[in-house]
């Protein structure tokens, strides 16, 4: 397997993108490996390292279907109910959390109130 070219920071040619700028461009990969690494320097650690796919292998995105919008939505309205009380929070609930606020951070009930 030969080694992958690797680009500095911003000098990267034309004709090559990460996945983020391909979907800008309504692209995705495609099933294409890998065809570069882009290395941004730090200075008391290991490179930032970005993968980069040649955008005329890349393959336009698929569309949306009314299957897929449905699961998506689905998906989405799980992530609101508390696991909790079952009740919808009306918020995506915090995976740091895993219950809505209230279920969180119940009042207490049985100490008096500061006044």
């Amino acid at each position: 397997m030969a080694a992958l070219p690797v680009f500095r920071w911003r000098l990267a040619p034309d004709g090559y993108a990460t996945r983020r700028q391909l979907r800008a461009r309504g692209l995705r990969p495609g099933g294409q490996e890998v065809a570069a690494t882009l290395e941004r320097p730090r200075r008391r650690r290991g490179p930032l390292v970005a993968y980069l796919y040649r955008v005329d292998l890349a393959k336009p995105v698929r569309p949306m279907t009314p299957g897929r919008w449905a699961a998506l939505a689905k998906a989405n309205a799980a992530r609101r109910i508390c696991p909790a009380c079952r009740r919808d929070a009306g918020y995506v609930i915090p995976a740091s959390l895993g219950a809505c606020v209230p279920c969180a951070y119940p009042e207490p009930s049985d100490s008096p109130r500061s006044v």
